[in-house]
C-alpha cells in the first residue's frame, strides 16, 4: 500500500504533462502516480503516460479511457488509488519538491502514528504567466497551523480565501465512504470534489507551505474568463449540484455550515458574475432562474444567499448595480484565478 495516490487528469496534455509527472516523482516509493489518460486523440498523451509507467513501475501507472472529462479522470483516478491519502494534480500544474518532503513527512506521522487525519491543508501559488510576483493562497488566519485541529477550531476565513482543490489530500477511505463521484464530460467539477467531502471531515491538519504551483495563462484553459462564459451552462450545473447536497440547516456543527454556505456564495457569484459580464439576454435570463432555483429549494439558503454583501451585489440594478458587481467579480477571480 501507498502512502499517498496522486491522479493527474490528462487530456492533449503533451505540452506540458512531463513537467507535472517529473516534479511528482520526487515523492520516491511512497507515492503512486495515476496518469489518466482521459480519451487524448491529438498529440502523444498515450504514449507519454505508457512511457513513464514502463520507466518508473511501482510508481507511476497508465489509465486509458474513453473521454469522460476531467471529473470522470477523477474518477477513475480515485477508484484505482492503493494509497492511504489521495490528491489531484491538473496536468498543466506541478508542486514544489521542498514542500512536497514536507507534505509527505506529515502523512507519513499519521499513518504510523495513532491520530486519523481525514484532511491535509497547504497553500497553493498562482502561477500566472508573465507575473513576476506570484500570489500566494496561504490559510493562516483561518486555521491552526501544525496541530490536529477540528471544525470547532476554525478561525476566520476572509473573503476571497477558499480552500479549493490545490489545498486539499483527503483520506482515500473517506472520498470513498462519502460516495463522491463527480460528474462525466462537466467542467468546474473540482468544486465539488472539496465540498461534497466536508460533512465527513473530522480531523484536519494545516501545513503552512507552498506545495501546489497552479498555473494560470493558457487561452484554452477552462478558468480563461471567456472560456468560462462560453461554459457558464457547467458553471450552473455544478452550482445546482452543490445546492442539492445537503440541507444546510441539518449541518448541525455551527463553524462548518457557515463556511459552506460562504462556499456556496461565492459558486453563485460566480455564475451571476458570468452572466452578468456575457452582456446577452439569454444569460441574464439563465441567472433569474437560478437564484429561483435556490429560493424554490430553500427559501432561508435563499435570503442568507441573496441579501448577503455578494449576493446583493449581484443584482443590483443600473449602471451604479454594475459597478458594485464588479466586487463580487474581483473576489471571484481570486477564488479561481482567471486570466
Amino acid at each position: 500500500m501507498k502512502l499517498l495516490s496522486i491522479a493527474v487528469p490528462c487530456y492533449n496534455s503533451e505540452a506540458y504533462m512531463r513537467k507535472c509527472i517529473d516534479s511528482l516523482l520526487k515523492g520516491g516509493e511512497e507515492v503512486e502516480i495515476l496518469i489518466v489518460d482521459d480519451g487524448s486523440v491529438k498529440d502523444r498523451t498515450p504514449e507519454i503516460a505508457d512511457e513513464y509507467e514502463k520507466a518508473y513501475p511501482g510508481i507511476c501507472r497508465a489509465i486509458h479511457q474513453e473521454n469522460g472529462g476531467h471529473g470522470e479522470a477523477v474518477n477513475a483516478g480515485l477508484r484505482s488509488a492503493t494509497g492511504i491519502y489521495f490528491k489531484v494534480v491538473d496536468s498543466d500544474d506541478y508542486v514544489d519538491e521542498e514542500a512536497y518532503k514536507e507534505i509527505l513527512r506529515t502523512l507519513r506521522r499519521f499513518v504510523y502514528g495513532r491520530e486519523t487525519l481525514d484532511m491535509l491543508i497547504s497553500n497553493f501559488v498562482y502561477d500566472k504567466q508573465g507575473v513576476k510576483h506570484k500570489k500566494v493562497m496561504n490559510y493562516r488566519t483561518a486555521l491552526p497551523k501544525d496541530q490536529v485541529f477540528g471544525w470547532k477550531d476554525v478561525k476566520v476565513f476572509i473573503l476571497g480565501q477558499y480552500i479549493l482543490m490545490h489545498s486539499v489530500i483527503y483520506r482515500t477511505e473517506l472520498l470513498r465512504e462519502c460516495g463522491l463521484e463527480l460528474p462525466k464530460h462537466t467542467f468546474y467539477v473540482d468544486n465539488i470534489f472539496v465540498y461534497q467531502p466536508l460533512p465527513h471531515v473530522q480531523t484536519m491538519y494545516y501545513l503552512d507551505v507552498n506545495f501546489y504551483r497552479y498555473y494560470i495563462g493558457r487561452e484554452d484553459q477552462s478558468v480563461n474568463e471567456q472560456v468560462m462564459i462560453g461554459r457558464i451552462d457547467q458553471q450552473l450545473k455544478v452550482t445546482k449540484l452543490m445546492l442539492d447536497y445537503y440541507d444546510m440547516g441539518k449541518i448541525p456543527n455551527r463553524k462548518l455550515r457557515h463556511y459552506m454556505v460562504r462556499y456556496l456564495e461565492i459558486m453563485m457569484v460566480i455564475s451571476s458574475i458570468l452572466a452578468i459580464r456575457s452582456g446577452t439576454d439569454e444569460n441574464m435570463e439563465k441567472k433569474k432562474e437560478l437564484w429561483q432555483y435556490v429560493k424554490k429549494r430553500s427559501l432561508p439558503l435563499y435570503l442568507r444567499l441573496r441579501f448577503g454583501f455578494l449576493g446583493q451585489s449581484m443584482n443590483l440594478p443600473g449602471k451604479g448595480g454594475r459597478k458594485i458587481s464588479e466586487a463580487g467579480y474581483k473576489i471571484s477571480q481570486k477564488f479561481f484565478g482567471f486570466n
